[in-house]
């Protein structure tokens, strides 16, 4: 039988990405869910190609056109909007596996959803472990749920642990090796970093990413949440993770053991290969990615990452060592400061200066709920929306 597919965020580069891997392994998928924010007429075309029972739009006038264009056309696919249909599709009767791709702490809420449905979870929305990471693997032991990462660095370190996904003492592991490009500004002049512009943030070297993604690239803060993120899913402390820039992106991420071994994944940069290894594991299939050609690489570059240049990285691994409120700060406090530099209200640099600014008012306790964590985020974002004029161009 074919494994029935909800994809949260079917619309972006993880969610294009792998409704290109099931195109090509159609005995083996179907797609039975896809949702989107406000992205209709794309949204539009794949309902009409993959036939999904259920379609979900971000508000109701976004919904209501998708449901307009979608009879136009003679489609069956069902429409739901909003929130309540974010939940519905991640726990689809249907759907085997579910697609967390929804970018930022919006895709929380259904990713914990998907958790509590028993679903394997494929996660590329990182925030959600960020934000509440021990709710989710909670959530995931309570009801028999399969996690496997999608990030390209963390299903690396999922291929590279042993059999068992242990990374604790027992496994013989020490240490996880998460590898960063540097993004676009990796050896540009500390001093032209006031000058840079979202379309140069935004034209990362070696990945096709969403903008806000690729903003924090740009600034690191991407890898400061992957950071987070693997302290969180594999059990580690913060000082058994360890940053390394690798410019090429060839190597995605490595496990270090305790005798000496280091295993490492390595592929061309494309979302494709791990979307592929996560559906289809243990099994391996056809993901479209073309073989590594190492004569062709040719040579491998690794250094450490200058967290004076990234200082983002810094204040994420800062974060990383704390088990109550501090993620949740710096995850809400960079969506809102990331948005303002994509609006061109505020300067590259002050990306990191604001959501350092907002930490210093950090909450020490710790949520203690689902619940809290959306309420602390809602006021962090609120706080970080004040301090922005100090800092507008």
């Amino acid at each position: 039988m074919s494994t029935g597919i909800t994809i949260l965020g079917s619309t972006g580069s993880v969610g294009i990405s792998t409704l290109d891997v099931v195109r090509r392994n159609p005995d083996r998928f179907r797609i039975e869910a896809l949702t989107a924010n406000t992205a209709v007429p794309a949204l539009v075309e794949q309902c009409l190609e993959f036939q999904p029972r259920l379609a979900v739009a971000a508000d109701e006038t976004a919904a209501a056109r998708l449901a307009e264009e979608l009879r136009a056309a003679g489609s069956s696919t069902e429409v739901e909007a909003g929130q309540p249909g974010l939940l519905a599709a991640a726990a689809a009767e249907r759907a085997d596996t579910v697609v967390a791709a929804i970018v930022g702490a919006a895709g929380l809420l259904p990713t914990i959803e998907a958790a509590r449905a028993g679903k394997r979870l494929l996660l590329a929305n990182k925030e959600s472990a960020v934000m509440a990471g021990t709710l989710l693997m909670q959530a995931v032991r309570d009801h028999g749920a399969c996690l496997i990462p999608i990030d390209s660095e963390h299903n690396a370190v999922f291929q590279c642990l042993p059999t068992n996904g242990a990374a604790d003492g027992a496994s013989g592991v020490t240490r996880i090796l998460l590898t960063a490009s540097g993004g676009p500004f990796l050896d540009l002049a500390p001093d032209a970093l006031d000058k840079v512009t979202p379309e140069q943030a935004c034209d990362h070297p070696n990945w096709d990413m969403g903008r806000k993604i690729s903003v924090d690239s740009a600034t690191m803060m991407n890898k400061g949440l992957e950071v987070i993120e693997a302290c969180r899913l594999f059990g580690l402390s913060v000082d058994r993770i360890q940053v390394v820039i690798h410019p090429q992106s060839i190597v995605h991420s490595l496990v270090q053991y305790r005798d000496g071994s280091v295993l490492a994944q390595l592929g061309n940069p494309d979302m494709r290969t791990p979307i592929a290894h996560a559906l289809a594991w243990p099994d391996r299939i056809e993901s479209g990615v073309g073989p590594l050609d190492l004569y062709t690489v040719s040579r491998l570059d690794f250094r450490a990452p200058d967290q004076g240049r990234f200082p983002c990285l810094r204040l994420a691994v800062e974060a990383a060592a704390d088990d109550g409120a501090a993620p949740v700060w710096l995850n809400a406090a960079n969506e809102v400061a990331v948005q303002a530099f994509l609006d061109r209200r505020i300067r590259f640099p002050a990306i990191a200066a604001i959501i350092e600014a907002v930490l210093a008012e950090c909450a020490s306790s710790a949520p203690d709920s689902l619940a809290a964590i959306v309420e602390m985020d809602r006021e962090v974002r609120a706080l970080t929306r004040e301090k922005l004029p100090r800092f507008a161009i």
